[in-house]
């Protein structure tokens, strides 16, 4: 396995590359562009890298359904980092060009749903065709395939195009959520403002199916930041569910979480545990009575005297 080499979402350009290098990390490895998300991820799986950066997660469009399927599925990875980036667009095109001649635009498909409002308001009749990537739609720009491409600013240069638009986007404060992913190993230590990550899959289709899984966390305070249904590929009707859950799995009211979920569903794969981007310990809500580490040991203490006849 290459221990300096990170894999991201490619071409050179992408909001991922920019994501991967607020690492300090980042600065002594080779960061090493791939087509897709699948292909950043097997990279990790076949050891020809350490870690992939990839989005997961979109304030706008919610879920990044590439990367939630791929780790569902295939060989386990695991996450060790997240990182939050301010998303704005510009509308980049080939020097010289009017936006009067715009005609055909380009991005990532999750771009087009943050920039709608304003394709409609200023080139409603362009036609729009999605890229692999916002720096792959710029290099199309480039070879004259499209004549704009919703991208970083900072890809204008990389591709020797020029911003006719910038700070383009429909929802102010619009972010997306990146991780870094490796192989499994033991998670990092808790930091008290941290963030467990799931897939769970239900054991049969009935009523309350759904309801059963949250339980478990809510009996136990343990607060559910992120919950999206995906399909298995076994049918219709037939999902997992990708859950970010507040907490550190050693914490015992997420570990038991954890163990509650083992019993009822068939499948639970544990994508890791990780400090929360941006968040400190002391901006973190007060956990519920009855849901603290001590609270926990104290009444596991006072089953097992009970056992033994001395509660």
């Amino acid at each position: 396995m290459s221990a300096t080499r990170y894999t991201y979402l490619g071409p050179e350009g992408t909001f991922t590359e920019a994501a991967l290098r607020t690492l300090p990390e980042a600065a002594t490895r080779e960061l090493v562009p791939m087509v897709s998300v699948p292909a950043a991820l097997d990279a990790v799986r076949n050891g020809e890298a350490a870690a992939a950066l990839v989005p997961i997660e979109n304030s706008v469009e919610g879920g990044v359904t590439a990367t939630l399927d791929e780790l569902a599925s295939g060989e386990p990875l695991m996450i060790y980092r997240e990182v939050v980036l301010p998303i704005a667009f510009a509308l980049l095109v080939r020097p010289g060009t009017a936006l009067s001649e715009v005609k055909t635009v380009t991005g990532h498909p999750v771009a087009q749903p943050q920039v709608r409002n304003w394709l409609r308001a200023h080139l409603p009749d362009a036609l729009w065709e999605s890229a692999a990537s916002n720096a792959d739609g710029a290099r199309l720009v480039q070879e004259g395939r499209f004549d704009a491409a919703f991208a970083g600013e900072f890809a204008a240069a990389t591709y020797g195009l020029e911003a006719l638009v910038t700070e383009i986007h429909d929802a102010e404060n619009a972010e997306t959520r990146f991780v870094l992913v490796g192989r499994p190993a033991r998670p990092a230590a808790p930091t008290g403002a941290d963030k467990t990550s799931v897939v769970l899959w239900l054991g049969d289709d009935h009523p309350g199916a759904l309801l059963e899984l949250l339980q478990e966390f809510a009996v136990r305070g343990v607060n559910l930041m992120l919950i999206q249904s995906r399909p298995t590929g076994a049918g219709i009707g037939n999902y997992c569910f990708a859950v970010d859950a507040e907490g550190h799995i050693s914490d015992r009211r997420v570990g038991e979480a954890l163990m509650g979920l083992k019993r009822i569903c068939p499948k639970v794969r544990f994508l890791g545990s990780y400090p929360r981007a941006g968040v400190a310990v002391k901006d973190v809500r007060a956990l519920r009575r009855g849901t603290s580490d001590a609270e926990f040991m104290a009444a596991s203490d006072w089953l097992a005297r009970a056992q033994d006849g001395r509660a």
